[in-house]
This record gives structure tokens, C-alpha cells and sequence, in this order.
């Protein structure tokens, strides 16, 4: 097999983990620098290709890259734009084939959701046919953990860590408070249609919080919520709600819809918790406090799980070695062996069963109430949040966190319009 270079980009929102994920793809692709040739990664995802801004990874140290497993966000930019199908599409799908021939790349790496694994395998279907052939891996991350087929998605686990414990952290201060001020805590969390990390911050019942959740896969009942807070309430003397911002009306609409829009045609949310919190005091008359985690539960680096770094590493790394064994088209999975002890081994699924797919929370992890977790669903929970993975700190006490150079190569095509 001839040496091709490679592309990788990130997509969507980003998460704790997803450069533990392009650590593992760029030092995997190092050890086969006889195969894979310079590792280019797109500046702000798939918009770096159509728009030819590629960045030569092999201008970076093997200390900065190794820098990214414990480095948040996106250290080469992400973006949300969607690619429709072929058709729809067509000028920019033939753009990124362009793009690809003129730099030899002859092997593609997307790291991220439902959306770019559509990509992924249109990008693996129409390769083919221009006669230029691009083995297209897909690198699962969300921090949604809604794809389907593997166990869990890089991202969520840390995700998970995060609400669960400061969902419990603020439940303390709350019951430090109830006697004489604040009896209501709501947090809003991150979650359209799967309420995967809502579920996770119903872990602090183990704790003994009361907590009520709100998922999107269960319609809201206001009746039937008030009076729950209410029971809860009465019998602890205050209460914890997590909110997810998919949580919906039973004619559909989100209690946090904004009547907006945003690239991907999705419903722009944020707003769940204020709504909750004054519904709460305008029928109960408690006081409250509300916050929405947003940005700050899938950045948050020093509590990533130790299992989720490890996964996105792993992940990437089997991308790579995937490509190499001549794979194309697939994306490489979890597959949890045990959940005590934690096993887990990696597996494969063809984009085909993956690209556009929403893996939704489970009915037998909800409680029948439909507002709380069961144990089945804390079996699944409790290892991804396993172990902590703290980075560097420096003597000021801030963590050594890496920014790349981001060197571009120079283009060698007429620029492109993105429309």
C-alpha cells in the first residue's frame, strides 16, 4: 500500500476528552510513519478542508501533542456545520475529494457525533466513485452519549462526573440553607432528545438528596411534577431538580425553545431552569436558585473520569489501526465485558447503522414515576465515572493546559466560498 497523509477534524461541541481522542489518532499515526505520511487536522473541523486550511500536526512537538490528553476543548477548532446529502450537497462533498487528492490524503478521521458520521460515510461513498479513494474511520464523541451501537461515547462520561458531583455539591449548600431561605435547587443540563446526562445527576440519591428529574424522553406533567416537589419537599425539607433542556410539553414544544434556530436546524435551548424555578414558586412559594451548567460541564477538564480519558485515547488510537488494517467506513466502539469490574474492550460498527441514529435513554433506566433513576441505570453509570485524571498544575496553581501552534500548510486550490 502507497503512504497517503491523513485528516482529522473535529466537530460539533466539544468536550473534555475530545484532544485525548486526536492525541491518540496523531501519536498512533507517528508509530506508522512508514503507512501514514504528515497528519493534517482541518482549522475549525470540516470547514479547515473545504476551505483548504489544514494544519500540519508534524510542525507540533510530541510533548505538546501529548499535552492534548489532558487538554479540554478542541485544540484545532470545531465547528457546526452541516453537510446534506449528496445531492444537496454535492458542490461541497466534491470540494472535500479536491482537497484531499491535491494534499495526497488518502486517509479521513471525524471526530464527533450523529452528524459527522453521516459525513464520514458520504465522504467513504463518494470517494470511491470520483476515483480517488479516502478510507473514512469515524471517532465517536458526544457528550449526549446518543450514538448508537457502542456502550458509551467519549465525553459523556466526564460529562457525567461533572453534574453528578456538582449536583451534589450544590444539594449540600441547599439543605445547609432550608431551614430559614433557599428550599429549591435546579440545574439545567445539556440533553435535546437523551437525557443520558440528566440520569447522571440522579446519583446523588445514593447520597440521600432528594432529586427530581426531568428528562426528554419522559412528556412533562406540571401536575404531576409540582406534586412531587411538593411530597419531596415536605418530607426532607427542601429539593433538587436536574433539568434536561430537551424536556418537553406533551404537544412537543421545549420548556426552554427560544424560537431560534441554529446551523443544524435544531431548536436553540437554554431557559429550562428559570422556567421550572418560577413555576415552582409561582404554585408552592418557595424560594430558589437555578443555575445552567452549560459550557462549564462539558470544558470541565479537572474533573474528567479517568475511564472517559482513557476511552477517547483508546478510541483514536483504534481509528488509526483500524485504517491501517484497511477498514473503511466504520466507526470504533466500546464494548462494555462488566460493569463490576469495569471491562471493556473495543469493537466496530459500519457508519451505515451509526450515521444519524439517536440511542435515547433506556424506559427500564427510568423509574416508573418518570422522575428518577433506577438501579439498572446506576450499574451503567457508576463505572464511566470511574477514576479521576486530573492535569498538571503549575505553582500558581492553574492547570498547564496546551495551545498549539497550528502552523497551515500552504493551499494549492482556488479558494472556496461557504455557503
Amino acid at each position: 500500500m502507497s503512504k497517503k497523509n491523513a485528516f482529522y477534524a473535529q466537530s460539533g461541541g466539544v468536550t473534555a476528552v475530545i484532544n485525548a481522542s486526536a492525541c491518540g489518532v496523531i501519536e498512533t499515526a507517528r508509530q506508522h510513519s512508514d503507512r501514514i505520511g504528515t497528519v493534517y487536522a482541518g482549522k475549525n473541523g470540516i470547514i479547515g478542508a473545504l476551505t483548504e486550511q489544514l494544519i500540519d500536526t508534524s510542525q507540533e512537538s510530541a510533548a505538546d501533542i501529548a499535552a492534548l490528553k489532558h487538554t479540554p476543548s478542541g485544540g484545532f477548532g470545531s465547528c457546526r456545520f452541516k453537510l446534506k446529502g449528496l445531492e444537496e450537497s454535492k458542490r461541497e462533498y466534491e470540494r472535500l475529494i479536491e482537497v484531499f487528492k491535491a494534499h495526497d490524503i488518502g486517509y479521513f478521521f471525524y471526530n464527533g457525533g450523529g452528524d459527522s458520521a453521516d459525513t464520514c460515510y458520504k465522504v467513504s461513498q463518494l470517494s470511491e466513485k470520483m476515483g480517488f479513494p479516502v478510507q473514512a474511520i469515524h471517532v465517536p464523541k458526544t457528550v449526549d452519549n446518543d450514538l448508537p451501537i457502542t456502550d458509551n461515547c467519549p465525553g459523556f462520561g466526564s460529562v457525567a462526573k461533572y453534574i453528578a458531583v456538582s449536583t451534589l455539591e450544590a444539594s449540600f449548600d441547599v439543605r445547609s440553607m432550608a431551614a430559614t431561605s433557599t428550599k429549591i435547587f435546579v440545574i439545567e443540563v445539556m440533553g435535546r432528545h437523551a437525557g443520558w446526562i440528566a440520569a447522571a445527576g440522579g446519583l446523588v440519591e445514593d447520597n440521600g438528596i432528594p432529586v427530581v428529574i426531568l428528562f426528554p424522553e419522559v412528556e412533562f406533567d406540571q401536575e404531576k411534577f409540582l406534586a412531587k416537589v411538593k411530597a419531596r419537599v415536605e418530607e426532607f425539607g427542601y429539593c433538587t431538580i436536574v433539568v434536561s433542556e430537551g424536556c418537553h410539553w406533551p404537544d412537543g414544544k421545549f420548556l426552554a425553545e427560544q424560537g431560534t434556530r441554529d446551523a443544524f436546524g435544531h431548536a436553540q435551548l437554554g431557559g429550562a431552569a428559570p422556567v421550572v424555578a418560577n413555576m415552582i414558586k409561582d404554585a408552592l412559594g418557595l424560594k430558589f436558585h437555578w443555575a445552567v451548567a452549560d459550557y462549564l460541564q462539558r470544558a470541565a477538564r479537572h474533573l474528567a473520569s479517568a475511564s472517559d480519558v482513557e476511552q477517547a485515547y483508546a478510541l483514536g488510537q483504534a481509528a488509526v489501526e483500524k485504517a491501517l488494517e484497511g477498514k473503511n467506513s466504520i466507526m470504533p466502539t466500546v464494548v462494555r465485558e462488566s460493569s463490576s469490574p469495569y471491562k471493556w474492550s473495543i469493537g466496530e460498527a459500519p457508519l451505515s447503522e451509526v450515521a444519524n441514529v439517536e440511542k435515547m435513554m433506556p424506559m427500564e433506566f427510568i423509574t416508573e414515576d418518570g422522575f428518577g433513576i433506577t438501579e439498572a441505570c446506576k450499574e451503567y453509570l457508576y463505572p464511566l465515572i470511574q477514576g479521576e485524571a486530573y492535569p498538571p498544575y503549575n505553582d500558581n496553581g492553574m492547570p498547564e493546559y496546551v495551545t498549539l501552534k497550528n502552523i497551515l500548510v500552504p493551499k494549492k486550490l482556488a479558494e472556496f466560498e461557504l455557503k
